[in-house]
């Protein structure tokens, strides 16, 4: 058998913060033996688990691996909505006339990652 991604882990400045942000993104919730000043804060999503780990150093470039996010109960844009009412900012809209296409976003952090449309959306179009 081949290796399995126990988590992905993410370097940031405070866990805590960073965590309770993406338990927000992602509908979980931040472990119950993390609390604010922890070198570690581990959020379990359906699917996946995020490890986030305090460093000294801030982010300086673009990330090189980033989670692209699909929707599951609203449209893309009704999304992004959500995610910047929450701290995200807008980095680059690649969203098209079309309804194709997506939006970079960059958490509280600056981490950037995507939204993309949602199956729903997908479906519809592919259906026209």
């Amino acid at each position: 058998m081949a290796s399995l991604v126990h988590h992905v882990s993410i370097d940031c400045a405070d866990t805590y913060r960073l965590g309770t942000f993406w338990a927000e993104v992602l509908g979980a919730k931040i472990s119950d033996e993390d609390q604010p000043g922890d070198p570690e804060a581990l959020v379990e999503a359906e699917g996946m688990t995020i490890l986030f780990i305090a460093v000294p150093e801030g982010k300086t470039v673009k990330n090189r691996i980033h989670f692209d996010l699909q929707p599951a109960d609203r449209t893309r844009d009704e999304e992004v909505e959500r995610l910047l009412a929450l701290g995200a900012t807008l980095v680059d809209d690649l969203r098209r006339p079309d309804g194709s296409g997506w939006a970079t976003l960059a958490d509280i952090e600056g981490n950037e990652f995507c939204v993309e449309r949602s199956a729903a959306e997908r479906a519809a179009s592919a259906s026209s």
